[in-house]
């Protein structure tokens, strides 16, 4: 996998599945260029799904990819009974090296702010593509639409209340 910058933000699999569903990962690696990651837990996640035929295979290299030490390791094991791999691992890493959390599953958000581990999704970077003027309102919505078509659970169907 890459190598990149300092990392700060760790991306699951619930965030580049919805990016990677609608064939713009680019939009994603845009986004969080040079300081993004995640953990090889959730690349076997996303491996599997594209195995399985759910998501495109798409070359997840410009991440760079974090192996958890023997603390992370630790935290991974009291949360596995909980989360799955990708989650517990990013939660984890995020919780021991003070990064930034991209994840759309409520529970690991809701998990991770009880820690005061910052927290993003799809929609705080489809917000954010808007704000550096990479994609307008209406091009963030149509894409938002096709990752509700294709099974995302988004909380918003218009973002232009949020920009």
């Amino acid at each position: 996998m890459g190598s990149v910058g300092k990392v700060d933000i760790l991306l699951n699999n619930t965030v580049l599945s919805n990016f990677g569903l609608i064939n713009r990962m680019e939009l994603l690696r845009r986004a969080v260029e040079g300081r993004a990651g995640t953990t090889e837990e959730v690349v076997r996640e996303f491996q599997r799904g594209v195995e399985l035929g759910y998501l495109p295979s798409v070359s997840l290299k410009w991440l760079a990819v974090l192996r958890m030490d023997d603390d992370e390791r630790a935290i991974f094991r009291s949360l596995r009974h909980r989360f799955g791999a990708g989650e517990a691992s990013c939660l984890a890493i995020a919780q021991n090296r003070g990064m930034k959390l991209a994840t759309d599953d409520r529970d690991a958000r809701r998990y991770a702010q009880r820690l005061g581990i910052p927290v993003s999704g799809t929609i705080g970077i489809l917000v954010d593509l808007i704000r550096r003027r990479f994609l307008t309102v209406d091009e963030a919505n149509t894409l938002l639409g096709e990752m509700i078509e294709r099974g995302y659970h988004s909380p918003v169907d218009d973002l232009s209340a949020l920009v």
